[in-house]
């Protein structure tokens, strides 16, 4: 049978998402977690792959196995073994053509970023920090401009793998809660960097570098040389990928706990 995870963890000390000679990923830690339960090898397929630092709430994988175990073991017998970094939310059977990279329609980041002058030592990890004050309604009007089909080669990592550029935005926004600035984003896909590399972007206009009409500018070009540098991983979070109701699979939370007030 195939089974679809939920998986969040905390990235900070992790080599990344995907498995590594000498191991020390997410992958690693979760499919030796269910090796240990299942007592044979278990190999997983994630929604999407994670760098380094970066943390997920909503990460969804499949795998296939032969062993007859109820939902709530596979969960329970996971975490069991897991680090306390990691953690399984929920376990569902689902059809064999369910694939959890590619059946997915949509994924949601978020990137948390402390804006004030002195950095956070509590939440050191868990969120970006810029120091010099941003002008939110000037980044509302430029994260506006990310919406719908658009070639985000301008926001690429030069090693990224993607066979295309073109993605569909379907959320791009702004919040300020005091110092904490929370930047959602929702598309069909998304390419190496690309959250991390529109948030420096975005910080760019916000500090008065760039009119907010830049990023349409950007998109237009099409070059990676002109934007921003890539941001810190340490704010950045898989919160949601989305499957269409037919999957069945337990409905989104995106109420991710923000550590800041």
């Amino acid at each position: 049978m195939r089974i679809a995870l939920a998986v969040e963890y905390d990235g900070s000390g992790f080599r990344g998402w995907q498995t590594q000679p000498g191991g020390g990923t997410v992958q690693d830690a979760l499919q030796d977690a269910l090796q240990q339960f299942a007592t044979v090898p278990v190999q997983v397929v994630c929604a999407g792959r994670t760098d380094a630092g970066v943390h997920a709430t909503g990460q969804v994988v499949h795998f296939d196995t032969a062993l007859d175990r109820s939902m709530y073991a596979w969960v329970r017998g996971a975490n069991t073994f897991l680090p306390a970094a990691v953690a399984v939310r929920w376990a569902q059977a689902v059809t064999s053509d369910f694939h959890a990279r590619s059946s997915a329609y949509s994924r949601h980041y978020r990137y948390l970023l402390i804006n004030r002058p002195h950095r956070t030592g509590v939440w050191h990890g868990r969120v970006g920090w810029y120091h010099h004050p941003l002008n939110l309604e000037l980044m509302q009007a430029a994260a506006e401009q990310l919406l719908g089909e658009h070639d985000f080669s301008a926001f690429r990592a030069a090693e990224c793998q993607a066979k295309s550029p073109v993605k569909i935005m379907r959320r791009a926004d702004i919040q300020r809660c005091g110092d904490l600035l929370v930047f959602d984003f929702e598309a069909s896909a998304f390419l190496h960097h690309m959250v991390r590399n529109l948030v420096g972007s975005l910080v760019d206009v916000g500090q008065g570098k760039h009119p907010p009409e830049w990023i349409a500018e950007l998109l237009a070009k099409g070059d990676r040389r002109l934007a921003a540098p890539t941001f810190a991983a340490a704010g950045l979070y898989l919160v949601t990928v989305r499957y269409l109701p037919h999957w069945g699979l337990p409905s989104s939370d995106e109420s991710l706990f923000l550590p800041y007030r």
